[in-house]
Formats: structure tokens, C-alpha cells, sequence
């Protein structure tokens, strides 16, 4: 009986060293190079999922949860780093640590100032804002240019997201309006903040290659996509980076998943336009 059962033990030791040799192997040898820095993205903070007459739950958070997920990054060690940082590390092929994520926010709600700066300014995390930059001092659910201003002291930097939040890709055969938004946008914002104005986010995440072919000529040194854009391992095209939503319900397991650096591995790329 003896026998049998150290039979049996040997049996067990040998599968769960084969087993542990190979999820060892898939870790170090596959999943691991393909690490990836997760660049989160924001819309609206508040208590109602309701923006100018919208309702927006895909693109809402409560001030409460944001705090949350900022806190858990803070006391996980995750390494917040500006998208600038991140655009620079891969031009110089640098490898980033795990556990490294880039906070984005598009469209220059007011909310931003109000909710998420209180908590972004706390933790010392920074983060990149794309403006709407005919919306700003304009439109009053959105940030003025004294709150943009006041937030660029703080580690908070701005990109452009077009002059009227136009989705680019249905623009068609009329360069002169593709330029104005684009183009146009880096201007107002660059003339309002006097800073230059370095990254550009595609508005609903569509583009093509005549669009990414102008955000180039306009001068800016890269560009956001969501998951139409390319993995940052996959193609090292700066003008096409892909990013990842962050939801309302993103508190425990869902955000560990969507900032560990893997979770564009296992969802399906969109195409661009």
C-alpha cells in the first residue's frame, strides 16, 4: 500500500513540475516579451451618467471610483508615467517595467477639473487631456482656458482632439476641412496655453492613412487611437497607439486586468475607420 501510494506521489510530483515548467515557460517565453504599457482612457466624471442631455454610461465615472482606481494604482506600485514619456522610451526602443500605465482623458470636460484633477494632483500621477479646442471657454459643460491653464502647472499636459470633435474618417475628398481640424486644433490650443501642443487623439478612434499622413505634417509627434490602433509591441507606429477604456465598474479584478499590460492580447483590434 506503501508503494502504491509513493507511486502515486511521484506521479503527482512529476506533473505538477511538468506543469510548472511549462506555465514557466509560456510566462518567460511568450507572455512576458509581449508586455505591453497600458495607456488608460477617460471621458466624464460625476453622479449622473447624463451629459448635456446624453446618456453616456460607457463613457462615465463617478468621482468615487476614480478615486478608487487612482488609489489602487498608488498603492500597487504602478509607475504612472506621461504619455510623452512613453512616446520618447519607444522612439529610443527602451523596455518599460511592468506595472508602468499612461492616463489619457479625451474631450476637456469641465468634470476633469472638478473630479479627477483633485485626485490626479494627490497622487502626483500625470496625465494627458485632449481638448475639443472649439469647445473650451465655449461651451459650458467644458473646461476654460484659466482651468486648462491652472492644470498644465500640475503635471496635467493637453493634446488635440480636433476644433469640433468631428469624426475624421467621414470627411471625404476634402483635405482643406481634414487640416482645418486637425491642424487648426494644434494652433487655437498651442495660442490659448502657450505651449506647443504635441499629441493628437483621433476623435471616436477613426483614422486612415491620408488622416495619420496629415497629424504628421501638422507637427505633432504622435497620435491616440482605441483598439482600432496597433499594440505599441506589435507596430512601433506612434501615430496609431492603441488604448483602453476604462468603465464605471473598473474596481478590482476588471482594472487589474486592463492595466497588467496583457489585455490587448485578448480583445479583437477594430478596424480604423
Amino acid at each position: 500500500m506503501s508503494f502504491r501510494k509513493n507511486k502515486i506521489l511521484k506521479i503527482a510530483a512529476i506533473i505538477i513540475i511538468s506543469l510548472s515548467i511549462s506555465l514557466g515557460g509560456f510566462y518567460f517565453f511568450w507572455l512576458s516579451p509581449r508586455y505591453t504599457v497600458s495607456i488608460l482612457t477617460y471621458h466624464y466624471f460625476g453622479y449622473e451618467s447624463v451629459i448635456e442631455g446624453k446618456h453616456v454610461p460607457l463613457l462615465f465615472i463617478t468621482p468615487d471610483n476614480f478615486e478608487k482606481q487612482m488609489r489602487y494604482l498608488k498603492e500597487k506600485d504602478y509607475r504612472v508615467i506621461s504619455l510623452d514619456a512613453l512616446v520618447e522610451g519607444l522612439k529610443n526602443g527602451r523596455r518599460f517595467p511592468h506595472n508602468t500605465v499612461v492616463i489619457t482623458i479625451d474631450d476637456g470636460h469641465k468634470s476633469i477639473f472638478t473630479y479627477a484633477y483633485p485626485s490626479l494632483k494627490k497622487y502626483g500621477f500625470p496625465a494627458t487631456v485632449f481638448l475639443i479646442s472649439d469647445y473650451i471657454g465655449v461651451k459650458p459643460y467644458f473646461l476654460n482656458w484659466d482651468e486648462a491653464k491652472e492644470m498644465s502647472k500640475n503635471n496635467i499636459s493637453f493634446g488635440g482632439h480636433t476644433r469640433n470633435h468631428v469624426y475624421l474618417s467621414s470627411i471625404k475628398n476634402n483635405k482643406d476641412a481634414l487640416w482645418y481640424e486637425i491642424a487648426g486644433c494644434k494652433k487655437v490650443i498651442e495660442d490659448h496655453l502657450g505651449i506647443p501642443i504635441y499629441y493628437f487623439c483621433y476623435p471616436g478612434g477613426g483614422f486612415n492613412e491620408e488622416i495619420e499622413m496629415l497629424v504628421k505634417k501638422a507637427g505633432y509627434k504622435g497620435a491616440c487611437a482605441t483598439n482600432r490602433g496597433y499594440d505599441i509591441l506589435d507596430k512601433n507606429d506612434l501615430y496609431e497607439l492603441n488604448r483602453i477604456s476604462i468603465r464605471n465598474r473598473d474596481i478590482s479584478f476588471s482594472l487589474w486586468a486592463k492595466v497588467s499590460g496583457y489585455y490587448n492580447l485578448f480583445r479583437t483590434r477594430k478596424s480604423r475607420d
